[in-house]
């Protein structure tokens, strides 16, 4: 499974990141980063999660 970022949507709210730090950092210049784009087997639960709670719905997962 993959994630995907619409970094034209995404405003850096770091809800991602509370759920998922493995994955999703807000860095000190206020912008979202990818730490990769796999999500591992038992992280599957938190990324839907992370996607559901997205404000702007700028996260999405692929198979």
């Amino acid at each position: 499974m993959k994630v995907r970022v619409d970094f034209e949507l995404c405003e850096s709210n770091a809800i991602c990141m509370q759920l998922l730090p493995e994955v999703f950092e807000v860095r000190d210049d206020d912008f979202l980063y990818l730490l990769t784009d796999e999500i591992a087997p038992g992280q599957e639960a938190a990324a839907a999660e992370a996607v559901r709670r997205c404000p702007l719905q700028a996260i999405s997962l692929e198979d």
